[in-house]
């Protein structure tokens, strides 16, 4: 399989074992993240955004606002970091920060 994806495509299809490999990006998640208020507003936002998902198939308006703000937050918390949300670099990174949010709460 090795060769058979280009460049970024190949992180996501064949990552370093399932787990590894998710490991990786949130590392790397951790490493893109240092600003305590792109933290804080993460810690808001990824929340909002997660429960939008399904608050928007019982109260489409109330979802769609948790949705929208949420992503707000996110933006303004990367103003603050000075670099781009990690998503723009690899779409996996959609997961890791609910996954990071999750690992936080527990306080892993």
């Amino acid at each position: 399989m090795i060769g058979r994806y280009p460049g970024r495509l190949r992180q996501v299809v064949e990552p370093r074992g399932l787990i590894g490999g998710f490991m990786d990006f949130l590392e790397e998640y951790k490493r893109t993240h240092t600003h305590p208020m792109n933290r804080l507003t993460h810690s808001i936002g990824i929340p909002m955004i997660v429960v939008s998902l399904g608050a928007v198939f019982i109260n489409w308006k109330v979802g769609v606002v948790l949705f929208v703000v949420g992503w707000i937050l996110q933006f303004i918390g990367h103003a603050f970091e000075g670099k781009p949300p990690a998503f723009f670099k690899n779409p996996v990174f959609l997961l890791v920060g609910p996954y990071w949010w999750f690992r936080k709460m527990l306080g892993i």
